[in-house]
């Protein structure tokens, strides 16, 4: 009796080492099974972080050949009135949304605001004596272009910055050729300009202007306005 008992609580044994060992493989393989999921879904986590870093390197805009200014009068005061400059994208980069909420026709007043523009690009500006974070702008492609409103690679945009109504229908050179935008349609409808509560900007100003695209990098163009003013200033 005493050998039997022996015998069956050797097997007894066995079975729980049994038991054991097949529960011990269980845990393992399920907690493998976790770190590879875990390692998978980092991978693809990182891969996707890795390519919108990419497109946002790759999606930059900068400037191509020299900056703009030009002056009118407001009353007796000449002052600037807008900014013109030539922008590209970089090398092999991602296109940039150039759809400009604002045009000009050399009619009436411009810009005249593009109704329904669904305009991607910011334009800010700025100055010692203040900051206007959405000014007007507008775009026209020059030279080899596919004909969208896309600046893709190998593409050049003239973008306008307006900081100022021009009135079109007084000479240049006259007095009160330029005007505050108020919003009115008189004026094209802008408010984003300067307006009467803002500083004229005048000779000697320094200034920055900030084109940020809806994905990427921003084009930053400083400069200061030259001591004595003329009807077109080349700032570079």
């Amino acid at each position: 009796m005493i050998l039997k008992r022996s015998r069956s609580q050797k097997g007894i044994t066995g079975l729980e080492t049994a038991i054991v060992l097949i529960a011990f493989v269980v845990v393992a393989s399920v907690f493998a099974f976790t770190i590879l999921s875990a390692g998978v879904f980092s991978s693809e986590a990182n891969k996707q972080t890795i390519h919108a870093g990419l497109k946002e390197t790759r999606t930059r805009l900068r400037q191509a050949g020299s900056a703009f200014a030009f002056s009118r009068y407001f009353g007796s005061t000449q002052a600037l009135h807008k900014i013109v400059f030539i922008a590209q994208n970089s090398v092999a980069g991602e296109a940039v949304d150039l759809t400009p909420p604002y045009s000009a026709d050399d009619s009436g007043t411009d810009p005249d605001i593009v109704i329904g523009a669904d305009a991607a690009s910011i334009v800010s500006y700025a100055d010692e004596n203040q900051r206007l974070s959405d000014v007007p702008w507008s775009a026209v492609f020059i030279g080899s272009n596919n004909g969208d409103l896309l600046l893709e690679d190998g593409e050049k945009a003239e973008v306008t910055v307006w900081l100022i109504d021009r009135i079109t229908g007084i000479s240049a050179d006259s007095l009160n050729s330029i005007a505050y935008m108020d919003g009115s349609s008189a004026n094209g409808g802008g408010v984003a300009g300067l307006t009467a509560s803002d500083a004229l900007v005048v000779k000697s100003t320094r200034f920055v202007i900030e084109m940020t695209p809806q994905v990427g990098s921003h084009l930053t163009i400083q400069r200061s306005v030259p001591p004595g003013l003329s009807a077109v200033m080349n700032l570079n």
